[in-house]
């Protein structure tokens, strides 16, 4: 079996989107067991063979039980919407009450049992959704070092860049990212605090969704910082990744900010409109493309023609305002809470376990150095330590700030100003090479905005540069995902620039100069 081919014949699920998988299952082309058959034929050519991807740290021993359920269900009542039988992959730092382990990559958490699954869990399973595994992620979702190499976990080992093996996947969601770019499964959740859905997403070709912070339920998440958590789908397409969010969002009363999300949830499929460009203004972050690579530049800039030819106005933004003022308080709230966050997690889905605080896992990783700090350490872990409670001031002062310069006086403010509908930037620079003494090098990006602000962020194929993906950025205010999403699926349909990975050890250079892009 090749990368891109199914075996004996069958039914090839490389690059086959929900509608697709879908509608043969509805024709009796496939079914869900064959379905969950064909992804774990490729899992073992792709991800523990051939190139070894290495981004799926455990299997489901019953997805082809549930998958069996799910066919005899749909003789006999037919399906229950759009996911019915779809295999979907979870990302290791949400919680499962199954035989598999839910443990952030870190060898603290084996054995862990949550009493539950979490909250979005529940919800795809309701949705027919064949939980088929758990994806490998940068350990603790890259909040444990500040040297740390993206993609890596102690329990999960490094996952790989299928576009180009030795270069990195970003993260924290490095396993969803990579598995979904090479169709080990049709969807994923990834989470996000400040990139980690959509800079993974942008460096694997592929349309990324972090929501509005309360859409999707944390219930069960493995914390960094609740005031900028989430969940969110990771696709090959826009109407993938719409059909996930419609059955992941919802109000779950064990995370109050979810409390609005039943009432500003709807149908995100809705929202798929080849013409969702047509009239709107759009503020293009000049900053973003001046501070990005010519590379990276010459290739967003050529996209934006896209955009104006699909009926958009584009508008000038020199730069989203303030981001400056909040650069470091952004992080001073993420260690308060990473605290804070990671008791009453351990408390709540992790009973079984005796680490009960930051300080026992502290504790755990000097203990088992060779295992988890082969590579970097958890100075991340040890500056939140020594935080104070969520009454402490400076804790107070600093979430104040952020929401003040990330909303009103930022996304907010430049929104208005300008009567944007949306504001797009490149989403990151393209995949660098994975580095181990050094750490990530992964250059500037445009997550920290939308992820400061609690607001929702959309990334989606935008081109190449020397065979690496990068993503195009749409970010709007509070609750508006799906504006943003028909946005996001007229340039995605217009454009068509999501291409399958090769699986090449390298990038191999064909120019030797950048294009100058235009100013």
């Amino acid at each position: 079996m090749t990368a891109n081919a199914a075996p004996d014949g069958a039914f090839d699920v490389t690059e086959k989107t929900v509608a697709e998988l879908q509608a043969a299952m509805v024709s009796g082309r496939t079914s869900a067991q064959q379905l969950v058959r064909l992804y774990l034929a490729r899992i073992a050519a792709i991800d523990k063979a051939g190139p070894k991807l290495n981004s799926i740290i455990e299997l489901n021993p019953d997805a082809l039980t549930i998958a069996a359920a799910l066919d005899a269900e749909r003789k006999t009542k037919g399906p229950r919407g759009p996911l019915h039988g779809i295999p979907v992959l979870l990302k290791d730092n949400i919680a499962t009450a199954d035989k598999m382990q839910t443990t952030a990559g870190s060898l603290a958490l084996v054995g862990a049992k949550p009493p539950r699954d979490a909250f979005l869990v529940a919800r795809l399973r309701e949705a027919g959704a064949v939980i088929l595994g758990k994806t490998n992620l940068s350990e603790w979702a890259n909040m444990r070092s500040t040297r740390s190499t993206s993609g890596w976990s102690a329990r999960g080992g490094l996952t790989l860049n299928p576009y180009a093996l030795d270069r990195n996947t970003s993260g924290s969601s490095s396993g969803s990212g990579s598995s979904i770019a090479a169709s080990l499964a049709a969807v994923a959740v990834g989470t996000e605090t400040d990139g980690s859905i959509t800079s993974p997403a942008s460096v694997a070709s592929l349309v990324g969704i972090k929501p509005t912070v309360g859409l999707v339920s944390r219930a069960g998440v493995i914390p960094i910082a609740h005031s900028q958590d989430t969940a969110g789908p990771m696709a090959r397409t826009v109407a993938d990744a719409a059909a996930m969010l419609t059955a992941m969002a919802g109000s779950d009363a064990r995370d109050p900010a979810s409390t609005l999300a039943d009432q500003k949830k709807t149908d995100y499929t809705r929202f798929l409109d080849r013409d969702g460009l047509r009239g709107k203004r759009i503020g293009v972050v000049r900053s973003q493309l001046t501070s990005s690579s010519d590379w990276v530049a010459a290739l967003v800039q050529s996209q934006l023609a896209v955009l104006t030819a699909q009926g958009a106005t584009l508008v000038e933004v020199p730069e989203v305002p303030n981001t400056a003022k909040y650069a470091e308080t952004e992080l001073t709230v993420l260690l308060y809470e990473l605290k804070a966050d990671m008791a009453t997690y351990l408390a709540d889905y992790g009973p079984s376990v005796p680490l009960k605080t930051l300080a026992d896992v502290i504790a755990f990783n000097d203990t088992h150095r060779a295992q988890e700090m082969p590579y970097f350490g958890q100075e991340h872990f040890a500056n939140a330590q020594t935080k104070g409670g969520l009454d402490s001031k400076e804790y107070l002062d600093a979430l104040a700030n952020n929401h003040r310069y990330a909303r009103e006086e930022g996304i907010d403010l430049v929104m208005q100003e300008h009567r944007l509908d949306a504001l797009v930037a490149p989403t990151c620079g393209p995949a660098w090479l994975t580095d181990f003494i050094n750490g990530d090098a992964s250059g500037g990006s445009f997550t920290s905005p939308a992820a400061v602000a609690g607001y929702p962020h959309i990334t989606v194929p935008c081109g190449f540069v020397q065979g690496l993906p990068c993503g195009l950025s749409f970010v709007a205010g509070a609750w508006g995902e799906g504006p943003l999403i028909a946005m996001a699926y007229a340039y995605e349909q217009a454009s068509l620039q999501r291409r399958a990975p090769t699986y090449a050890k390298s990038v191999n250079l064909r120019a030797t100069t950048p294009p100058r892009a235009a100013t």
